[in-house]
């Protein structure tokens, strides 16, 4: 019997298993408050569904909220987080930053929640853990339109903030690959060029980019996540790591072109909103027949471009599976 690390890994060289693996994600609101919580939400999503890997979805501030920052529960239908409270007010507040202790606070919460997992799953299935970029958690600290406005006004300042980010995500990276996760999910939010060019993300964003994946060297399963639209997407042809997932259903490229402009395994092929929210199971294998067909079945992970709204139907859920 093909186990799910073999399943996988010979999605990751191109070749085929007994079936395409799958994997879907979601946020689990409330109970991402508090470590052991999210890890029996988690564990409770999986057993529902048995996909090949278990991605670790806490809300986004976990990794900042020891800076000071705030946020609260709206009932966003993605399961997100409102921010509620920034930290960095004027340019100068980058400087301020100072690294952070991984081993408590939201941080070492995380952690716990890691152990606790790795206790739950033993080696039959293959976790990993979102990991947001440097440049990704200077948005959460800053708010999006200040954290460009002191990109443009004060790179220097800025520069100083994302060095402290990078040192304490990848103390923190260290820490979580003593808990056996198989990878990381790593969130390029802004790799976008509906936020900056190529040459402005290749100062402030790919150099801590490459610090943080290399505390995650060597380890199996480490996947690209590029976050919305006008993505850039040839950070996939450099980056090291072994699986690209974006919004393929929303922006280019599509899977077909993706096969061709990248090596690596591909995950992607179903519509979050469109087809696992508001379709319906024959939709549902419907999208994952042509997502296999594209790719001719080798390479690819079949998973939505980013988390499953939480509202999305049970039976899409299973149909997908």
């Amino acid at each position: 019997m093909t186990t799910k690390r073999e399943r996988l890994q010979a999605a990751l060289v191109g070749e085929k298993a007994d079936r395409a693996p799958v994997a879907l994600w979601r946020h689990f609101p409330v109970d991402d408050q508090d470590p052991i919580a999210l890890a029996e939400a988690t564990l409770s999503f999986q057993t529902e569904y048995d996909f090949d890997f278990i991605k670790v979805t806490p809300s986004s501030s976990f990794c900042v909220r020891d800076w000071g920052v705030e946020d609260v529960w709206n009932g966003d239908p993605e399961g997100t987080r409102d921010y509620t409270r920034y930290v960095i007010d004027g340019p100068a507040d980058w400087a301020r930053l100072r690294p952070l202790p991984v081993h408590r606070g939201a941080l070492g919460a995380q952690l716990k929640c890691l152990d606790h997992l790795k206790k739950k799953c033993g080696e039959d299935v293959p976790f990993i853990q979102t990991i947001f970029s440097p440049l990704s958690q200077a948005k959460h600290l800053a708010g999006e339109q200040r954290l460009l406005e002191h990109l443009r006004r004060e790179p220097r300042l800025v520069l100083q903030g994302l060095e402290v980010n990078a040192e304490t995500t990848a103390t923190w990276v260290q820490a979580a690959r003593s808990r056996g996760i198989a990878g990381v999910f790593y969130a390029a939010q802004q790799a976008s060029y509906r936020l900056m060019d190529r040459d402005a993300y290749g100062r402030f964003g790919e150099p801590f980019d490459r610090r943080v994946l290399e505390a995650a060297g060597g380890l199996w399963l480490n996947v690209l996540h590029l976050h919305g639209e006008s993505i850039m997407f040839d950070l996939a042809g450099s980056y090291p790591v072994h699986v690209v997932n974006w919004h393929d259903r929303e922006t280019a490229p599509s899977l077909r072109e993706a096969r061709r402009m990248t090596r690596l395994a591909l995950c992607g092929g179903l519509s979050r909103r469109e087809t696992m929210v508001l379709g319906d199971p024959t939709s549902v294998l419907r999208e994952a027949q042509a997502a296999l067909r594209a790719t001719r079945g080798r390479g690819l992970i079949l998973g939505t471009g980013c988390v499953v709204p939480v509202i999305a139907p049970r039976g899409n859920l299973l149909a997908a599976r």
